[in-house]
């Protein structure tokens, strides 16, 4: 046997070991109780990651409803991807699948965008013109990426002028490839950012920069680029520990970090980027730094039908609008019969694919409960992960709570703050299947 066939058996043995420890760390199917019988009217707003797995889930547990799903979008996107997409490791069609490919028959679709929300008639009108009302709503339908909140942004911009965005979709991915390869291939002054706002996968931005400083001294080399990454906060990670270890990784890379800048603007002829950088004692003040390549993740905040409906938080993230819910049982704390997932749910972590997928079981059973007269009994803790990329083939598997606390799936397997390359393999092969197999319903 020839090593390469050494490698392909040992590869495929890894994979598989890979698939029994999902299963016994609870990423696979669980056996499902016999569905209750109804009649109940249940829309979900968004055929994304979340409306989508739990329209599946539901179309399982309940036996005569009526799930209607609302989504405009025709395509399904795998977001998880787009990091890998903007590095140049997957072309954008990796990320794009069909929406309603994903939907079991007894689900509706609504190919239209839903245009508002009316919680007291317990109806949803469509851009359409139609009006479907509902007993139990599920709003789930992302978030939206606030591009005019930066001044001389747009998305014609990314890949030109060394400008790149990933967040935006799969050709805006590999669009941010084209722009990032030409720094990569001739070095300079790259800049990368994140903003103010909760945002989506907050790792994105480490991942990118770690896999742009990597592929870069592979190609120009080392001394031939800079490496800044400005953020509005404090600190590279939401996890103290998980910070401390980014930024001892920056610190052996090179990449110098400025805390307290927030992106404002650009001037993409002049490559120049503006930050208003938070002064101690208070205020802040300008700050102009020019750039070879420059990464733009804008402030996002819920789509204005959730803001405009009533449903969002009065007193917290004002600026942003996200579903007023209870942290543990995704339940709306002023209107029972609406629930929110994924990204727009108002709780302090869980923008994540990985989120979603522990999620979707917790609004089910509260949701299945109510339809049966009985409470329900599962609650999300705030779990999220990361498969967090520090190089090519290597990555740290980050999993955590509400609490900060690291709760890893595979302990003595996969050690959460060590660069691997079994934890590469999650993020580049593993959790691809594990996706879909959420967005069927199944994990």
């Amino acid at each position: 046997m020839t090593n390469n066939q050494h490698w392909m058996v040992g590869r495929r043995a890894f994979l598989a070991a890979t698939a029994t420890a999902l299963a016994g760390a609870g990423w696979a199917g669980s056996v499902r109780a016999k569905a209750v019988e109804t009649k109940a009217r249940i829309v979900i707003i968004g055929a994304g990651a979340a409306g989508t797995g739990l329209a599946n889930r539901l179309a399982q547990s309940l036996q005569g409803a009526e799930i209607t799903i609302i989504d405009g979008r025709a395509d399904h996107f795998y977001q998880p991807g787009f990091s890998l997409v903007a590095a140049g490791l997957k072309p954008a069609s990796y990320t794009v699948s069909r929406t309603s490919d994903w939907l079991p028959r007894s689900v509706t679709l609504v190919p239209e965008a839903a245009a508002a929300i009316d919680p007291v008639a317990k109806t949803v009108s469509t851009a359409g013109n139609r009006t479907i009302a509902y007993d139990f709503l599920v709003v789930a339908p992302g978030l939206v990426l606030d591009h005019a909140a930066i001044e001389g942004f747009s998305l014609d911009l990314v890949g030109t002028n060394g400008i790149g965005s990933l967040y935006a979709g799969p050709d805006y991915a590999a669009r941010t490839w084209q722009a990032a390869s030409t720094f990569a291939q001739e070095g300079g002054v790259g800049i990368f950012t994140r903003p103010a706002t909760e945002m989506k996968c907050a790792g994105a931005p480490l991942k990118h920069t770690f896999l742009i400083e990597d592929i870069a001294s592979r190609t120009v080399g080392k001394g031939k680029y800079k490496m800044h990454y400005a953020a509005p906060q404090t600190a590279l990670f939401s996890v103290p520990i998980v910070a401390e270890k980014v930024r001892m990784l920056f610190g052996e890379r090179g990449i110098a970090t400025h805390y307290g800048h927030t992106l404002k603007s650009i001037d993409p002829g002049k490559r120049r980027a503006t930050f208003a950088k938070a002064e101690t004692g208070g205020g802040t003040s300008l700050v102009e730094m020019e750039y070879d390549y420059l990464h733009v993740i804008p402030p996002q905040r819920a789509p204005e039908i959730v803001r405009q409906s009533g449903l969002s938080w009065a007193d917290k993230w004002t600026d942003q609008g996200w579903v007023e819910v209870d942290q543990k049982t995704l339940r709306h704390r002023r209107y029972p019969d609406i629930f929110a997932v994924g990204d727009v749910a108002g709780v302090p972590k869980g923008k994540t694919a990985a989120s979603v997928k522990w999620q979707i079981p917790v609004v089910e059973d509260h949701l299945v409960a109510a339809i049966a007269g009985r409470e329900g009994t599962l609650a999300y803790d705030g779990y999220t992960s990361c498969p967090l990329i520090t190089r090519v083939g290597r990555a740290m598997l980050v999993e955590f709570d509400y609490n900060n606390n690291l709760v890893p799936s595979f302990p003595g397997l996969i050690a959460p703050l060590e660069e691997l390359w079994i934890s590469w393999l999650m993020k580049e092969v593993a959790l691809k299947a594990t996706y879909n197999a959420m967005l069927r319903g199944k994990a």
